[in-house]
C-alpha cells in the first residue's frame, strides 16, 4: 500500500486529481480503519490529509460557521463559539462514540463516509449545512441531501476533496436526540434533529435508512402548532408512517418506527418548551 502525505492542500488536490479512484482519502481514519481491519476494503493507496493545515480552521464569516474538513469532533464539541452559537451541533458531535474516537474523527470524514449509523449528518441536514467540494473545475457547494446519495455513497467526484462545511446562522430553537438500543458508546438506533426559527420547522430523522430522512411537507404547521400536544403527536406519527426504515443489529424496521414516533414527539416538545 502506498502512503501519500501532502504538506498542503494544493498538493493534496493534485494527488487526488492524478490518482482518482485509485487513492482513498484518509482523514481521521476511525471508520476507514475498521473497514480495512475487517478486510472489507484494501485500497492500493491512501491520501492522508493529516498535514494539511488549511483544512483545520474554525471561523465565522457573515454569521456562517465554517469548519475545515479536518476539524475533529472533539474540537466542535468543545469550541466556545460553537457551543454558544450552534449548541445543537456541539451536542450532536459530543455523543459520537467515545472521547478517543472524537479526538481523531473529523467532520469531513464523517460526511464523506456517508455512514447511515452516525450522528452528525442528521444534525447538519436540519441546520441547512453545506459541504464545499473542490477539484480541478473549482469549488461547488452541496447540501447534505445532495451530498449523501445512499449507503456509503456521496456525490464527491473521484478528483474532488471535501474541504469545508458551512453552517448558516443557527435557528432560534434546535434540539438533537439520540436513541441507543445497546450501550452508551454504541451507534444510534434512531436520531432526531429538529429546528424551529424564521425558516419554520424542520425535522430530520437519522440512522434509520440509507440517508437522513426529512419530510418538509409534513412540517408546514401554523405558528402555534408546536404548543399543541395533539398536533405534535400527529406530526410525530406521520413521520413514523412515512419512514422506510431498515432492520439491523440495533433494531427492526417496526421497532424503529415506534421509536421514531416517540423521539420526534419528544424533540417537538423540547422545541415548544
Amino acid at each position: 500500500m502506498r502512503w501519500h502525505a501532502p504538506a498542503d492542500l494544493e498538493e493534496a488536490l493534485l494527488l487526488r486529481e492524478v490518482h482518482g479512484d485509485e487513492i482513498t482519502v484518509h482523514a481521521g481514519g476511525t471508520f476507514l480503519g475498521i473497514l480495512m481491519n475487517q478486510g472489507l476494503i484494501a485500497p492500493p493507496a491512501l491520501l492522508s490529509l493529516g498535514r494539511v493545515a488549511e483544512l483545520r480552521g474554525v471561523t465565522i464569516v457573515d454569521g456562517w460557521l465554517r469548519l475545515g474538513a479536518m476539524v475533529t469532533h472533539l474540537e466542535i464539541e468543545r469550541h466556545p463559539r460553537i457551543r454558544s452559537g450552534w449548541p445543537m451541533l456541539a451536542r450532536a458531535f459530543s455523543v459520537v462514540a467515545s472521547r478517543r474516537v472524537r479526538a481523531v474523527a473529523t467532520v469531513g470524514g464523517v460526511l464523506a463516509d456517508a455512514d447511515y449509523a452516525s450522528d452528525p449528518p442528521a444534525a447538519m441536514s436540519a441546520l441547512g449545512a453545506q459541504a464545499v467540494l473542490r477539484g480541478p473545475r473549482g469549488d461547488r457547494s452541496v447540501s447534505m441531501e445532495q451530498l449523501i446519495l445512499g449507503y456509503y455513497t456521496t456525490c464527491i467526484e473521484p478528483d474532488e476533496l471535501l474541504v469545508e462545511v458551512r453552517v448558516p446562522p443557527a435557528p432560534a430553537r434546535a434540539v438533537y436526540r439520540k436513541f441507543l438500543s445497546r450501550s452508551s458508546e454504541d451507534r444510534p438506533c434512531v436520531t432526531v434533529a429538529a429546528v424551529h426559527g424564521d425558516g419554520g420547522l424542520g425535522v430530520v430523522v437519522g440512522a434509520v435508512a440509507e440517508r437522513p430522512q426529512r419530510f418538509d411537507d409534513l412540517c408546514r404547521l401554523d405558528a402555534d402548532a408546536l404548543g399543541d400536544a395533539r398536533q405534535r403527536r400527529e406530526l410525530a406519527e406521520a413521520y413514523a408512517a412515512r419512514l422506510e426504515p431498515i432492520s439491523d443489529v440495533r433494531g427492526s424496521a417496526a421497532y424503529r418506527r415506534r421509536i421514531c414516533a416517540v423521539e420526534v414527539r419528544r424533540a417537538l416538545e423540547a422545541l415548544a418548551a
